[in-house]
Order: C-alpha cells, then structure tokens, then sequence
C-alpha cells in the first residue's frame, strides 16, 4: 500500500459537521498502515486531548491541528466578509488549516484558538493575520479548502491577489512551513483551483500537499453527514436551499485512491509524509498544570497559601468563640491539629495552587452579592476548604472526614462541587 497521512480530518468535535469516530479514524487509519494521522476540527480543539491519548494507546503518532476562521479584515472587526461574496454568515470568514509541530507549535494553537473565541467571535471564532504573526511559531499551515483565502482568490480570477497572498502566508510560517492544498473531492471548482495551485506552487516555489477534508469515514457516510448538516442548520432533506456539500467524496480515502487521484502531482502526496515526519508533539499528562495565581511580591506559592489559611483560621475561630460560650482552649487545639494535618498532606500533594483559585473565584461571588453554596460533596470534610471560605460547613461540628476529600493513599486531583445561583 501507498505510504500516506491524511492531514485534513474532521471529527465527531466539529460539532455538527463532522461524522468521524475518534476510535473509528484511529483504527481505519492503521488498517491504511498509516504511520500518523491528524485531527483539524472547525475553529476548535475539542477533541485534541482525548484524540492525542488514543492515538498513543494504538501506536500510532497525533497531528494535532485546527482549521482555523480567519477574518478578513481584523478579527476585531464585525462587519467586514469575504470581499465579492454573498450574505450568508459562511462568507465572514477564509479557513486556514493549522497543524502543531511540537509542544510551542501546540501551545500557540491553543493560544490562536482561544483568541478566536475570546476575541473575534462574530458568528465563528476568528483569528486574524495580526495574532497569527504573534503565533506562528511551531506551526504548519495549510492553504485549507476551497474557503480558503488563496483559492477564493484564483476562482474570482485574481490570480495576482491570490500570489500575493500565497507569499504573505508563506512569510508568516517561514520557509517551508506552508504549504497548497490540493483536494480531490469531485468538485468542478476544486479541480480548477487544483490546476491554479500547481501553477502558482510552481512558480513561487511553494511547496504543495494533497489532503481530502474528510468529514466522513467511508463514503457510504454522504447521506448520514448530509442529515447531520441538517441538523445544524435547522432546515429538513427536503429543503432544496438548505446547505449541502454538493460531493461524496468527503470521505478517508485509502492510501491509493489519494495516489490514483494525485498521480500527476507526486510530490504533493510525499508531503504528507514530510509533514508527518516534522510534527512530534509530546504533551506532559503527568504533571497538573494549573492558572498562574498572582502573588505578593517575594512571597513564595506555598506561603501564600499557608497564610492564607492561617488568616481564614483565625477569623472562623473568632466567630466560634462568639457563637459557642463552650469552645475553649482544649477544642481550639484539636481545630489547630486537624488544620496541620491537612496542611500537610495538600503541601505534599502539590495542591495550594489549586486552593488559592479556588478560593479566590468563591470569594469574589460573594464580594459581589453572587449567591454559592455552602458546600457539597467531598470537600465539604475539608477543615482548610472551610477557613478559606470555599465552604461554609464546619467538618469538626459536623464530624466530616478529610480523607474522604484528600489522602496520600489515592494520589488524584481535589474535586470541589461548587454551586452558584443561575442568576
């Protein structure tokens, strides 16, 4: 079988749009013998971190990308489209293909991704050329499909934009990190951006690579995707005007049907081997990674913590004291030792980190009036969680066991239920 990696795949995590299995695209994949395989999603990563783990349970190596929708003008702004398209929301927007070489390469998708949504969300979550220049580096790009910005270019015949853009790109990923897409989807149009992509490949000297978009495992999937588009988009099968693809070719195609369709263009196909071979992303699934908490200046992460404990412990013993004329000084000593004790055991965990944020988004709702629960679950056993104002039971009076929360004996990540109003 013909050496080959799909680069250009849609999962079940591009919502609605997708029809492909995580477990399903790994093992067709290894029946192709494939050596790697990718996961693009629209305009999210979903998907990335399960796919990333299946892949390496099956033995086979992750591509983990995105197509992203990059906005026209600025991602700021929320009137421009697609100069010379129509109204639909579809034509707010180009779509780029964005794979992660290596660890920098993913953490700067991540960035793009969540700028999109954070930033240039207008219908889709966009990016725009100004952060993709901030955040190219450790990334693949990929033309991407016939929404793609150079080959919307060279269907309206602009093939002197459509070189321009080709080199922008080209200079944003730096020397041979970008890259054509050809496509072999049965389209008319495609066939016809196909014959203007080699031509300005060619002449700019810009590599090319062949992919197939798939939204769909085999091609007997057409009819169940062209449902689930449906679905999407709220409109029946018997919409004439409802949206559509137009193709069952949409599917992962096997090794040799990529090369019957590209054999005249083999090196686009031996790219996709290249680009394999240049992606080795390894993320870190044994380290926690938690939100930087800002802390006072030379204060270390665990005394801030402590701390703050300390400080929440004398203000709920004040209150006790109030509250019960029996409380003295031999139950204050057995709060201190359950104190220290749990102390321990989340310094030797490795979670004040964890604490402190907690902490600090409870406090903050009700600074501001925002009504939390007083406690549920597990965390409520916590004597530290209590002076820190994540909870407001107290686990002595209620006799609620830590260990039920924390213990060395089960080393797992904390888990605090924590209920605000809907309102």
């Amino acid at each position: 079988m013909n050496p080959f990696v799909h680069l250009h795949v849609h999962t079940e995590f591009s919502l609605l749009d997708g029809a492909i299995r995580l477990q399903d695209l790994i093992q067709t994949a290894q029946t192709f013998h494939m050596p790697a395989v990718s996961i693009t999603d629209h305009g999210s990563m979903f998907g990335a971190l399960e796919f990333y783990e299946r892949c390496q349970k099956s033995g086979i190596k992750p591509i983990i990308g995105c197509e992203v929708y990059l906005a026209p003008k600025s991602r700021f702004d929320r009137h421009g489209k697609v100069e010379g398209s129509g109204n639909g929301e579809e034509d707010r927007n180009y779509h780029l293909l964005l794979l992660a070489k290596d660890h920098t390469g993913y953490e700067n998708l991540m960035q793009l991704v969540t700028l999109g949504y954070l930033e240039g969300f207008y219908y889709k979550p966009r990016i725009d050329k100004e952060i993709l220049r901030q955040h190219h580096e450790g990334l693949i790009g990929l033309s991407a499909c016939l929404k793609g910005e150079i080959a919307t270019l060279l269907l309206r015949n602009q093939e002197p934009a459509a070189r321009k853009v080709a080199l922008e790109y080209a200079d944003i990923f730096g020397a041979g990190d970008f890259y054509l897409e050809l496509q072999a989807n049965g389209l008319p149009q495609q066939a016809l951006a196909n014959q203007a992509l080699i031509k300005i490949g060619r002449e700019l000297s810009l590599p090319l690579v062949a992919t197939n978009d798939c939204h769909y495992l085999r091609k007997g999937d057409a009819r169940a995707h062209e449902i689930l588009l449906c679905i999407q988009t709220g409109k029946t099968v018997l919409d004439e005007k409802r949206m559509k693809f137009h193709t069952d070719q949409l599917y992962f195609k096997s090794p040799d049907e990529m090369f019957h369709e590209f054999a005249e263009v083999p090196d686009a196909l031996q790219n996709t081997l290249r680009i394999a071979e240049q992606c080795g992303l390894d993320i870190d699934l044994k380290t926690h990674h938690f939100p930087l908490f800002p802390l006072p200046a030379e204060e270390s992460l665990e005394a801030c913590f402590e701390r703050t404990v300390r400080e929440g412990f004398d203000q709920r013993m004040a209150v006790i004291r109030r509250k019960r004329p029996e409380f003295g000084a031999r139950e204050e000593d057995d709060y201190r030792k359950r104190l220290q004790y749990e102390l321990d055991v989340i310094h030797k965990m490795g979670f004040p980190a964890y604490f402190l944020i907690v902490a600090d988004f409870i406090n903050y709702a009700k600074k501001r009036g925002i009504p939390v629960g007083p406690g549920r679950g597990s965390a409520a056993g916590s004597l530290v969680a209590y002076v820190m104002g994540i909870t407001d039971l107290d686990p002595i009076e209620h006799v609620l066991l830590f260990e039920r929360f924390l213990n060395l004996e089960r080393i797992s990540l904390p888990d605090i239920d924590v209920d605000f109003c809907v309102n």
